[in-house]
């Protein structure tokens, strides 16, 4: 069996038979990759959050007292700019919004508003439960909290404006980690495997799964979930898609190639 259908097994196996053969939704597209280039990053970086804008990533890490919101430089993976945050918090994921970065953290309840040319912090906001991943569709914020639940937000007010039940033919999918918004699709790291589904934002419904199996090689794997994948960034004036991992030593451009439906 090939890599992808290993890890479409794994996540079949978190639905029921019955389930399966009882849902409406459409067949399922499954693919695999090709790395395009590999770049540098951070080993030291709890990656939390990602996205690409004006040429540069924006990269959030977690962990208590080491918690960092940072802009890199992508061909040389160099910090450009960081700031720390306070020792308590555990940063969680970020996304852009008009000339701001919003920015999560995982069990405290509070987030954070950064001007983006400064990472000068602004604003902060609070919310129910944990923060896990952030991105945004042009009109909303969309958060995760570990759940099989996202959030959509306002985001001039930063209060919660809705919410969207994630099915994975017909059945909760929880552990939706970080998210990253691709050509009307949401894209969402599911937490301790190597798969990334994809998220029609209207219906919910899981429309294709992403297998990213052997992306880091197991010479450059650590121990433990230190060397989670967790990272999805995409450009779109290029449309180039980037990943990484938590203490990852790459970053890298791939480009998704498709294994048929199901």
């Amino acid at each position: 069996m090939n890599h992808a259908g290993l890890y479409i097994l794994c996540l079949m196996a978190l639905l029921s038979a019955s389930a399966v053969a009882e849902s409406n939704e459409d067949p399922l597209e499954y693919f695999g990759y090709r790395i395009v280039n590999t770049y540098p990053h951070d080993p030291l970086a709890f990656t939390q959050g990602l996205f690409f804008l004006d040429g540069a990533l924006f990269e959030s890490t977690g962990l208590r007292g080491q918690s960092t919101v940072r802009k890199v430089d992508l061909k040389t993976g160099a910090i450009l700019q960081r700031i720390q945050l306070r020792n308590e918090y555990f940063g969680e994921g970020i996304t852009n919004w008009d000339g701001a970065i919003i920015a999560l953290t995982w069990q405290a309840g509070e987030g954070f508003v950064f001007d983006r040319e400064t990472l000068t912090r602004t604003q902060s906001f609070s919310y129910e439960g944990e923060g896990w991943g952030l991105t945004q569709d042009g009109a909303r914020l969309i958060m995760s909290d570990g759940t099989s639940i996202l959030r959509f937000m306002n985001p001039e007010t930063l209060t919660e404006s809705g919410r969207l039940a994630v099915t994975l033919r017909g059945q909760p999918l929880d552990k939706l980690n970080e998210l990253e918004w691709v050509n009307g699709e949401i894209f969402a790291n599911v937490w301790l495997t190597e798969a990334i589904v994809r998220i029609d934002p209207r219906s919910g419904a899981i429309t294709g799964i992403i297998d990213l199996h052997g992306l880091l090689p197991e010479k450059d794997r650590s121990l433990g979930q230190a060397d989670v994948l967790n990272g999805v960034a995409y450009d779109a004036d290029t449309d180039r898609l980037f990943v990484t991992g938590k203490n990852w030593p790459h970053l890298y451009e791939i480009e998704l190639i498709a294994h048929g439906t199901q």
